[in-house]
């Protein structure tokens, strides 16, 4: 068998993992006495043991290590940069741990708490973390970080922050110069896996960059150049140059007025920035249902279906959470089908 045919088996297999609209409502309305069994049939486990005492950061490292299992499965077949890419898509999670890091270290926490925080990455894990939690302060830390796996998303935030001195650009510097790498590693496989897959990326920084804009100017009032810098360089539907047009505009409306056509059909009728994620979310679902179930390349149904996977885990966890805390139920029900509306 064939790279691409194995890997192709291998997501057709696990896409029936997945969870319909009907299957979460049904998880909303089991018996408390009977969460632990519904989650362990539907192959969760890791969310089944102790899920009525789980706090939301270890609901979370149990969903990023059920992912890391699968990815562990789909890269088996992989070389090159197809291989690269998806490593990559999940080191996010890493650069999750390496952010939780430099907060650690500005608020002054001690190495042992912020280690009890991090995300245990396994096999995936490129930090040496117990050394990083034992820097001296934030700058020695930057310094660290600047000789790992991730210096090139580092380098450029760690400039971006001695200018301002504030955490929340740093923040934003790195998740641009980790996009930056993903659209990067996706360039060469364009060519190998078609239209389905561009679409893919396209949807996923054109939400980002769209919502970050949003975000960043009308938000937290950041200036138009500060901004565009902030974005993630594109070459999909947002280009790089109509985002430095939309990020110079005066107001919400005008930017979302000056989108372009099928941006204006996707938002027609939103007035939020919760809403532009959430109706833009829901059109990367849908691109990835269609990518996993056209039987196009492999790599674009394998990357489809990671992202399926973790909107459905975010699901399950927006019941376990909300059940937990006696939320009422059209709130988890809000929660479920819009599981990552607070974060792009």
């Amino acid at each position: 068998m064939t790279p691409s045919a194995y890997l192709n088996t291998r997501v057709s297999l696990f896409a029936n993992r997945l969870w319909r609209e009907e299957d979460l409502s049904a998880l909303l309305a089991t018996d408390h006495a009977e969460m632990a069994g519904a989650l362990a049939e539907r192959g969760l486990p890791q969310l089944a043991a102790g899920f009525d005492t789980l706090d939301n950061r270890s609901l979370e490292q149990r969903i990023i290590s059920r992912l890391l299992d699968e990815t562990t499965v789909l890269i088996r077949p992989l070389s090159g940069p197809p291989r690269n890419f998806l490593i990559y898509w999940i080191e996010r999670f890493e650069i999750g741990n390496l952010k939780t890091l430099l907060r650690g270290k500005m608020t002054g926490e001690r190495p042992a708490v912020i280690l009890s925080r991090l995300t245990p990455m396994g096999v995936f894990g490129r930090l040496d973390i117990e050394d990083l939690a034992h820097a001296e302060d934030v700058g020695e830390l930057l310094r660290r970080l600047e000789s790992s796996p991730y210096a090139d998303i580092v380098r450029p935030a760690r400039r971006a922050f001695e200018e301002s001195h504030d955490p929340f650009i740093l923040d934003a510097a790195l998740d641009r110069s980790y996009y930056e790498g993903l659209e990067h590693r996706a360039l060469p496989l364009e060519s190998i896996a078609g239209q389905s897959f561009r679409r893919l990326m396209s949807s996923l920084i054109d939400r980002l960059n769209l919502v970050w804009l949003l975000r960043y100017r009308f938000n937290y009032n950041l200036p138009p150049a500060q901004v565009y810098y902030l974005l993630v360089a594109s070459r999909y539907t947002l280009s790089s140059a109509q985002l430095r047009k939309l990020a110079a505009l005066g107001s919400q409306q005008e930017v979302l007025s000056a989108l372009p056509e099928s941006l204006r059909g996707l938002l027609a009728g939103v007035d939020s920035i919760p809403e532009v994620f959430a109706r833009m979310e829901h059109g990367t679902v849908d691109c990835a249902r269609k990518v996993l179930h056209a039987g196009g390349p492999a790599i674009a149904r394998a990357f489809a279906y990671l992202i399926l996977r973790e909107h459905d885990l975010r699901a399950v966890r927006a019941v376990l959470r909300g059940r937990l805390l006696g939320l009422p139920e059209a709130d988890i029900r809000l929660a479920m089908f819009h599981p990552a509306a607070g974060s792009a």
